[in-house]
């Protein structure tokens, strides 16, 4: 795959429809932004909770968007060799130009079981698209190690890239040693995005990001600032940028009948509750998701502000593409109400 930015995006809704023009819309915006590519129904993109057949629809509808403009990748993997084959079968018809396999969530196979039942599988299967197997054991309770990633990249010319996303440098590092200096490793972590470009025994390619929803224009700056090795200006905007990184997963301290509890907000929940706040296509989450408490949403209004006061250039982009005025709604308690838990 290519050095650069590729967006995780957000599957928007209308009620509990999939928003087809909302979603067309938030594309359009990804490929004004300059962004390398889009990523559909992956974990940002609520993959769990879509119906196969409403996963199948937005992948060509990505897909057609795209076309000529970025690249797009589908989201095809599964706990479930043979439905990822079935989605890989379909994405391949709709023309995307690679697929991501997350390793296998809870019934948790050995690094060598993803490989030979899982992986090998789809790569045999379909020698003209690229595949890239998604590394994120937070999530999934197993991972693919980068041994069994190195073998494959020698196995299947079509496994050359890699979402990283273990959090683990020295792991990262293991992969590089595996797979050689040709092998693309893309961060699936916007906050370690710079630290994975810049070392050198890593020298990841890009990230695919959650935050270049809201900020497409300025994630894919920071990648090419980073792959041209300037990285003053790099660390100074992924500064700017940084308190976004912290949406992935918010945690709130908060009171029960039974005293404290931590309730923790996983990727899409904050990130689809700002751009809700800032008037972009969303709908908020489908269920089990579901909506924030008061510090939740205040944490992430705070956070617009933070960045907003930093470098209002990082958010001007979706203010002119969606027209919306960002001061006035960060500012707008009416626009936080639809989107909080009155009690806990």
């Amino acid at each position: 795959m290519k050095t650069g930015c590729y967006t995780a995006i957000i599957t928007p809704f209308a009620g509990d429809a999939v928003d087809d023009d909302g979603l067309d819309r938030l594309v359009d915006f990804q490929i004004a932004g300059g962004i390398t590519g889009v990523l559909a129904v992956g974990t940002t993109g609520e993959s769990p909770s879509l119906s196969w057949d409403e996963h199948n629809q937005v992948v060509e509808r990505v897909a057609r968007k795209t076309k000529g403009k970025c690249l797009c990748i589908a989201g095809t993997g599964s706990n479930n060799t043979r439905e990822a084959l079935e989605a890989t079968a379909h994405a391949a018809k709709a023309a995307v130009d690679a697929v991501l396999l997350v390793d296998p969530y809870y019934n948790g196979p050995s690094s060598l079981e993803i490989r030979r039942e899982y992986i090998e599988p789809v790569a045999a299967a379909y020698p003209d698209l690229a595949i890239i197997p998604y590394v994120i054991p937070g999530r999934t309770g197993t991972q693919l190690l980068p041994e069994d990633l190195g073998l494959l990249s020698r196995r299947f010319p079509n496994v050359t890239t890699v979402k990283e996303a273990t959090g683990n440098l020295e792991n990262m590092k293991r992969t590089r040693t595996c797979c050689g200096p040709e092998f693309t490793i893309l961060s699936g972590d916007d906050g370690m995005t710079l630290d994975m470009m810049t070392d050198t025994a890593i020298d990841a390619s890009g990230v695919i990001s959650v935050v270049s929803n809201v900020a497409p224009a300025a994630m894919t700056q920071l990648v090419a600032l980073l792959a041209d090795k300037q990285h003053d200006a790099a660390a100074k905007l992924c500064q700017d940028l940084s308190p976004l990184f912290g949406l992935v997963t918010v945690s709130t301290t908060e009171g029960t009948p039974f005293g404290e509890v931590t309730a923790r907000f996983r990727n899409p929940v904050a990130i689809k509750a700002l751009m809700s706040i800032l008037g972009l296509p969303s709908g908020g989450c489908r269920r089990p998701l579901g909506k924030m408490t008061r510090k939740g949403i205040d944490f992430v209004r705070q956070t617009a502000r933070k960045v907003q006061m930093a470098n209002p250039s990082i958010l001007k982009p979706a203010a002119e593409f969606f027209n919306v005025d960002i001061d006035q709604r960060l500012n707008d308690d009416s626009v936080l109400e639809a989107l909080i838990y009155t009690d806990y």
